[in-house]
């Protein structure tokens, strides 16, 4: 699930090289969405959509392994 995120980030973003992904969790799968300050737009999108659309994907994908999963897009530092 962590290489599905990447791999959807790195593909909207201007700087692919600044994703960063942290997964941890069992059953219940908390995953950290660090991108540059530049790309939060794009991540999220307008209204949300971006990032509802993947955290649609993660569920899926959680799914198809058993568990459940969420995705939080992280404030990134100044």
């Amino acid at each position: 699930m962590k290489s599905l995120i990447e791999y959807i980030a790195q593909s909207l973003v201007d700087h692919p090289d600044e994703v960063v992904v942290k997964q941890n969790g069992g059953n219940r799968v908390r995953i950290q969405l660090n991108v540059a300050k530049d790309d939060m737009g794009r991540v999220i999108g307008k209204g949300g959509k971006v990032a509802n659309s993947i955290r649609t994907l993660l569920r899926v994908a959680a799914e198809r392994e058993g568990k459940q999963a969420t995705l939080d897009v992280a404030e990134p530092a100044e």
